[in-house]
């Protein structure tokens, strides 16, 4: 029999996400990344250019967590440091043809694992699903406050 906290949606959010975690993994595993790389490619592939503050920033991780992060991507080749164009004391990150790449086939990989998570679901449904999420995200982003907010495990699994 269930307990209580088993049947509750925030354990099945969370498991959900577990879940979500590993199947990127498989997934990345494939070229070469392990999870939150490839929200670091995405970003690039984006903006181009940006600075290692700007990238922490936006991925709401400690600097040297993307520090560790993009030596891991230059390291095989998919970005490079250059000095910031307007600030000697700021490094910025771009991707390299690789890496462009890879970022490429990361939305492919996404794609598949949201089609496999939402298997069954109309487009409706994956709408309200998607807006039911935000609205509590923004709820419990409230209740924590931003600043708790920093999210660090990105490529950790890299050292197990």
């Amino acid at each position: 029999m269930k307990d209580a906290i088993e049947k509750s949606l925030g354990a099945h959010v969370a498991h959900t996400a577990r879940l979500h975690r590993a199947r990127a993994a498989q997934l990345l595993r494939d070229l070469g990344l392990f999870p939150g790389q490839e929200r670091v490619l995405q970003l690039l592939a984006t903006n181009s250019r940006m600075s290692m503050g700007d990238l922490a920033g936006a991925l709401k991780v400690r600097p040297p967590t993307i520090s560790k992060t993009i030596g891991r991507l230059a390291a095989q080749g998919l970005v490079v440091r250059l000095g910031s164009e307007n600030d000697a004391r700021v490094v910025d990150v771009m991707l390299t043809e690789p890496g462009e790449e890879r970022a490429a086939l990361i939305l492919g990989i996404w794609g598949q694992i949201e089609d496999e998570m939402t298997d069954g679901l109309d487009g409706k449904d994956r709408r309200r699903l998607r807006k039911l999420l935000r609205r509590a995200t923004r709820n419990l982003t409230e209740a924590v406050g931003a600043e708790m907010l920093e999210i660090e495990p990105s490529d950790d699994d890299e050292d197990a």
